[in-house]
């Protein structure tokens, strides 16, 4: 079955096969089915809110943000600052911002982006017209296959080549044996559906010179590149260097309302704008999303290597119980993925209990995976977790198994 037609939860529970298959007896991965995988069962949010607003703690982020307290908090900070709205995207504080992030990342210039679908279909769209190839190497776990609805394919002509296997992040031998000539390769850093796992930095190097001498565009998918900094131990510039533009999130980890930016240099920023105009995301004023960012970025910058400390601690603590596998071990950055046996509707009702009786949210959902009986979570350390310690933290979590 080609991976172009697997569902987000087939994709998932195939992720599952891979990673989770430890869990069973030694000699039985030979015996696993192909069956179709399972459907996924994940907790709704709006049935939990209460339930994780009242807890001490949580092992994964998104705790429900009151909006009307946020939206004030932007404009208090706006009118502090005593900042003009924008025009268009056309404002010192917008373009200062959009200065700062090209510099922080090493580029010439960056443009503000209302969401990373559209930083990214835009930039692989400008790749593939000035190369005449719309051929685009990806991991399976690529944004642009999963979580885009083809949108790719269906607006722009692109043509995602799957160069990689499942189980690791793309690299450079990927990219030499590809079957398929490529125009544009697209790396996500770190992989978030392999636990936020990341390349070497020997790996990273290499890749980067390998599409350079063939020619190939490198674009950098960075929705989490924020929370790389910890494990390469470099400045974003120097994690940048390398390629042709880069891509961040404002709301994931940095927590603003939403956002993004493309940089690069100043030739394909430029036209980079133009396609922004053309896929309607010129907004009239950016400003409340631009704030929302720039408010919060220094902070949430200077926090993670906190949180990758602490959650290498907590993936240590998880996988000294035999009953638990960890992806990756030791955790590369602050996420994780664990899998452990139980049905995802028993297990969300046995989190339910938890949250109720210790005042810990240990998960945010489980899925099916392709092996039977096991099911996996994410985890990612935050804020959230609190002051509460790694060995409760992992204490709690355990009792997912106890309850059973």
């Amino acid at each position: 079955m080609s991976p172009r037609h697997l569902s987000r939860s087939e994709f998932l529970a195939l992720t599952g096969l891979l990673s989770g298959s430890a869990l069973l007896p030694r000699g039985a991965q030979a015996s696993v089915p192909a069956a179709p995988a399972p459907k996924v069962t994940v907790a709704t949010p709006v049935s939990s809110a209460a339930l994780r607003r009242s807890c001490r703690a949580a092992l994964s982020s998104g705790a429900p943000v009151d909006p009307g307290a946020e939206l004030i908090r932007i404009g208090e900070w706006v009118q502090s600052n005593g900042l003009d709205k924008d025009f268009y995207g056309n404002g010192a504080f917008v373009q200062d911002f959009e200065a700062r992030i090209a510099k922080l990342l090493g580029c010439e210039d960056a443009c503000f982006m209302p969401t990373g679908t559209m930083g990214q279909l835009i930039a692989l769209r400008i790749y593939a017209d000035a190369s005449g190839n719309r051929n685009v190497g990806v991991h399976p776990s690529s944004h642009h296959v999963l979580h885009e609805n083809n949108s790719h394919e269906v607006l722009h002509g692109l043509r995602d080549v799957l160069i990689a296997p499942w189980n690791r992040p793309l690299r450079a031998s990927d990219v030499r044996g590809a079957r398929e000539p490529l125009g544009t390769v697209s790396v996500e850093l770190p992989v978030r559906w392999l636990g936020g796992q990341l390349p070497t930095w020997a790996q990273l190097e290499d890749l980067k010179r390998t599409c350079r001498s063939k020619g190939v565009q490198l674009h950098l998918d960075g929705a989490r590149l924020w929370e790389c900094q910890p494990f390469y131990q470099r400045a974003y510039a120097d994690i940048c260097r390398g390629f042709d533009s880069v891509y961040v999130s404002f709301y994931k980890t940095v927590g603003a309302i939403g956002g993004a930016m493309l940089a690069g240099k100043r030739e394909f920023i430029r036209s980079a704008r133009t396609w922004r105009h053309r896929h309607g995301g010129n907004l009239y004023q950016m400003l409340p999303y631009v704030a929302s960012a720039a408010m919060r970025l220094d902070d949430a910058l200077a926090r993670i290597p906190e949180h990758v400390r602490r959650a290498k601690l907590l993936a240590d603590a998880l996988a000294a119980d035999e009953r638990l596998s960890v992806l990756p071990h030791p955790a590369q950055t602050n996420m994780f993925r664990v899998y452990l046996r139980g049905d995802p509707v028993e297990l969300s009702a046995r989190r339910d209990v938890i949250a109720r009786e210790d005042k810990v949210w240990v998960a945010n959902g489980f899925s099916a995976t392709r092996v039977p009986g096991v099911s996996e979570t994410e985890l990612q350390v935050s804020d959230e977790l609190s002051d509460l310690t790694e060995e409760i933290a992992a204490k709690a979590f355990r009792r997912l198994l106890d309850a059973a």
